[in-house]
């Protein structure tokens, strides 16, 4: 499915928010939407693996990794388990590692930067609560688009024109 954020802001622009213009686009995928799935987490990959691990059609993964640039939230391995599971794409506020390999994923990834360091196996944190960032509230269960001109959000699903 093919989005184009601008015009969903044109359509809907009484019902839809914009995240900052902060993120950029990582994966093989450069326009992808659903509904949200949240996770709360800082520096540590075994909640977003295991949420990865689950059936993610029709969805988004959009982690709040507290915007640190210290340690990759997303490697290729993540976004290999989160494909095989169907998500449309993920969104993290923190950092990605992997680059070169996250480009030939079937999946969308948008992020803060790259780092080289992983982050630690822990399985820290929470999901399907509501996170904050790029001056936003998200909720799970809300609709998220984005495309290589920016991401936006909205309380209910948006008709891809």
């Amino acid at each position: 499915m093919e989005i184009n954020t601008s015009q969903l802001c044109d359509t809907y622009a009484d019902l839809v928010d914009v995240i900052d213009p902060i993120f950029s686009n990582y994966g093989g995928i450069h326009s992808f939407g659903g509904k949200v799935v949240t996770i709360k987490c800082f520096e540590n990959i075994g909640l977003i693996e295991k949420v990865a691990s689950l059936d993610g059609e029709g969805k988004v993964l959009v982690i709040d990794g507290g915007g640190s640039t210290r340690r990759a939230l997303i490697d290729i391995n993540i976004a290999e388990i989160a494909s095989n599971n169907n998500w449309e794409g993920i969104i993290c506020y923190g950092s990605v590692r992997d680059v070169d390999a996250l480009e030939d994923t079937e999946i969308g990834i948008q992020g803060l930067v790259s780092i080289p360091v992983g982050a630690n196996d822990d399985e820290f944190g929470d999901n399907d609560v509501a996170i904050n960032f790029g001056g936003v509230t998200i909720l799970p269960d809300d609709y998220i688009y984005a495309d290589n001109t920016g991401i936006i959000l909205s309380p209910e699903p948006l008709e891809i024109i």
